[in-house]
C-alpha cells in the first residue's frame, strides 16, 4: 500500500465485489452505465510487478468479469483498458460500449461526438443487475488470488 497512491486510500468507485486481494468497483460515470474498475489491493505501477499467480488469476477475474458485462449490460462492444498513467496502480477499466454512447465509436477520453448521451433507461436499470451477477461468477476468486 502507498499513502500516496489513489487506489491504496480510496475504493475508486462503487464496490460491486471484493476479496483481499482485489476489488471491481462500478465508476459512477453517468454517460456509461456499464463501467467497472477492476483494482488490485496490492500497490503495484505495473502488471509484471504483480506475482505470475496474482497476474493469473487477475486476468481470470477479468474474463469473467467480461463475460457478466456483456450479459447483463448487451453491449455493442467491451473496452478494456489499463493505463496508469494519472494513477501508477494496475487497475483496470472495462467499459460497456453502444453505438450512440457519447463517444462512439472513438475512446471515452477522446473528444465527444455527440453533446450529450443518448437516455436509455433499461442500460441504468440493467447496470443495478451487475452486482449480483458479480457476486455469483466471481465466488471462486472470494477467499484467494486463485480459484
Amino acid at each position: 500500500m502507498s499513502p500516496a497512491c489513489a487506489l491504496c486510500t480510496e475504493a475508486g468507485g462503487e464496490v460491486l465485489w471484493q476479496a483481499p486481494w482485489l476489488r471491481v468497483v462500478h465508476a459512477n460515470e453517468p454517460d456509461y452505465p456499464g463501467w467497472l474498475r477492476v483494482i488490485p489491493t496490492a500497490h503495484a505501477a505495473e502488471l509484471t510487478d504483480l506475482p505470475p499467480t496474482a497476474r493469473h488469476a487477475l486476468w481470470a477475474v477479468l474474463e469473467a468479469a467480461e463475460r457478466v458485462l456483456r450479459e447483463v449490460m448487451q453491449p455493442d462492444k467491451v473496452n478494456l483498458a489499463s493505463l496508469g498513467n494519472h494513477v501508477p496502480h494496475v487497475h483496470w477499466h472495462m467499459i460497456a460500449r453502444y453505438r450512440d454512447d457519447r463517444h462512439f465509436p472513438d475512446s471515452v477520453w477522446a473528444a465527444p461526438r455527440r453533446p450529450q448521451a443518448a437516455q436509455h433507461p433499461q442500460r441504468a436499470s440493467r447496470a443495478q443487475q451487475l452486482t449480483a451477477a458479480l457476486q455469483t461468477a466471481l465466488q471462486p476468486w472470494a477467499n484467494g488470488s486463485q480459484a
